[in-house]
């Protein structure tokens, strides 16, 4: 391989660590935390993840851990040559992603043979808590599967069949005005807190809440790691946040049904934030492209994010006047 088209390939940030032969639990303990960023071992003592600001953070955590505990590490950005390939180094992370939706399958299945057991009787609240279990699970894995692995598909179609057959005829899919008027009084007058460095979906969510849920409402912008929550607060599209990601749904389409908002024009909305902020196509709408592209326009111009917002918020703006009108 040239040195021009090495340039040009997937780079990759290795960590190269030593640890110390005791204690054992250390070592264990930095096994799981590479397993958690979704990092794969390319040799013995090596591990990469795909290169990104995100990536880095993750990487650079762990080598203050791996130091601090007794260990020596490095970590560094490399394009490969030779040896292993692009290509094969994505398998490792695929295959490992795999195995992650085939053991929350595997969970599913024994969920639905105990539905099955006990004829949907006593079972179902605690079946419908174990699948929002495996949901988060689902979630946590969405977030460290870097290139798609092709097992979500199937586990989606899984949990859904499990989740129509825990919910049928138990009177919880209806929500009554009165209910949904009830869930945004909830939310106003609260603080609202998501990460720094905002893009589409935090866009988005930001927009939803000021326009549907409380125009006066204060939104913090905070570090995405290390944050501890305040009494009162509401985070979004963050770690454990109260609205972000489940499933196969963006933090907009979680915030949008918790809030008991069901206008037409904000579902499509959701669909154009869903497809350009989880990358699947899953709605294929035609919009996203020119929205994804306006979106990075902004936050490439503009490092700070109440600016990004200020000029995010236009956009949603119009494509919800244009919505609208459709319908008219």
């Amino acid at each position: 391989m040239s040195a021009e088209s090495s340039q040009t390939g997937q780079p990759w940030l290795l960590l190269i660590h030593q640890l110390p032969p005791k204690p054992a639990y250390f070592r264990v303990k930095i096994w799981r935390r590479l397993q958690g960023i979704g990092a794969v071992a390319v040799k013995s003592t090596v591990y990469a993840l795909p290169a990104g600001a995100e990536t880095q953070e993750d990487l650079e955590w762990l080598l203050k851990e791996i130091v601090e505990g007794g260990g020596e590490a490095m970590m560094c950005e490399a394009r490969l040559i030779d040896g292993l390939s692009d290509a094969q180094v994505r398998a490792l992370f695929d295959a490992a992603r795999n195995a992650d939706y085939d053991a929350i399958a595997d969970e599913a299945r024994q969920l639905g043979r105990a539905l099955d057991a006990d004829r949907f009787e006593d079972k179902r609240a605690e079946i419908r808590t174990q699948i929002r279990r495996l949901r988060k699970r689902v979630v946590a894995v969405v977030r460290i599967d870097f290139f798609g692995a092709g097992g979500r598909e199937p586990l989606e179609v899984v949990l859904g069949k499990l989740e129509a057959r825990a919910t049928e005829d138990d009177g919880t899919t209806g929500t009554s005005d009165a209910a949904r008027e009830s869930a945004r009084g909830i939310l106003q007058g609260r603080i609202w807190v998501t990460r720094q460095d905002v893009h589409v979906d935090r866009i988005a969510c930001t927009w939803l809440i000021r326009r549907f849920i409380d125009p006066k409402a204060h939104i913090h912008f905070v570090p995405g790691k290390g944050y501890a929550p305040k009494k009162g607060e509401l985070r979004f599209d963050m770690f454990e946040g109260e609205f972000t990601h489940e499933g196969d749904q963006c933090s907009f389409e979680v915030l949008s049904a918790r809030a008991g908002l069901t206008d037409p024009a904000l579902q499509a909305i959701s669909e154009i934030v869903h497809d350009i902020d989880l990358k699947d196509g899953k709605f294929g709408r035609e919009e996203a492209a020119g929205i994804a592209h306006l979106i990075s326009g902004i936050t490439m111009a503009n490092r700070n994010d109440d600016q990004r917002i200020a000029q995010g918020i236009p956009i949603f703006d119009n494509l919800y006047a244009y919505f609208r009108a459709q319908r008219g």
